[in-house]
């Protein structure tokens, strides 16, 4: 959603600054899945400092598409990467978030069952697009999911987003099956 209102709506601002860097787009996509993964350690022990470097990982999540598309290094392994990194990136929040909260097994349930919804989301979309379909529909991809972490953790109110979480997570998996099976009705 916030991806496909927004876009790459901060290309142009970003591209003075990023024209002058040399760094390798699949770097930045290394370094903040690195952030990201410490960012799920650190929730394990402290969740308020797990969402600050949620929030660093985040920015360069969205440095390194900006970083690619301004220098025209957009590559379709770049692309794969950082979509493979990024499933990495959900486990180890979600597990760390569920290793912190390991004494009420409600919660170990939502984030583990919040994971596996953030990773059929996106199974949902490269099976749909490897059949040659956009598949784009739905509330919460992962810019929805990074923010509402980065609420949670930074607002102690991690129980209430992770029941949140879980049923858009679900939810979007079912809006995405009713897309595909929309456009191949017919």
């Amino acid at each position: 959603m916030i991806s496909a209102r927004l876009g790459h709506i901060l290309d142009k601002p970003l591209e003075p600054l990023v024209k002058k860097l040399d760094i390798p787009p699949n770097a930045i996509t290394a370094a903040g899945f690195l952030v990201t993964a410490g960012a799920g350690a650190a929730m394990a022990v402290n969740p308020k400092a797990g969402g600050m470097l949620l929030i660093i990982g985040g920015l360069l999540d969205i440095l390194d598409g900006a970083v690619a598309r301004i220098n025209g290094r957009v590559t379709d392994f770049g692309a794969f990467l950082d979509s493979l990194l990024d499933r990495y990136a959900d486990a180890f929040v979600f597990l760390g978030l569920a290793w912190r909260l390991r004494e009420d097994t409600t919660a170990v349930a939502l984030s583990i069952g919040s994971l596996v919804g953030a990773l059929l989301i996106s199974y949902a979309r490269a099976r749909a697009e490897g059949l040659g379909m956009q598949c784009k529909a739905g509330l919460m991809e992962r810019p929805e999911r990074i923010i509402l972490l980065i609420f949670a953790t930074l607002t102690g109110l991690i129980a209430p987003a992770l029941w949140a979480m879980f049923f858009l997570t679900h939810i979007t998996v079912l809006q995405r099956l009713y897309h595909v099976r929309r456009l191949t009705a017919g």
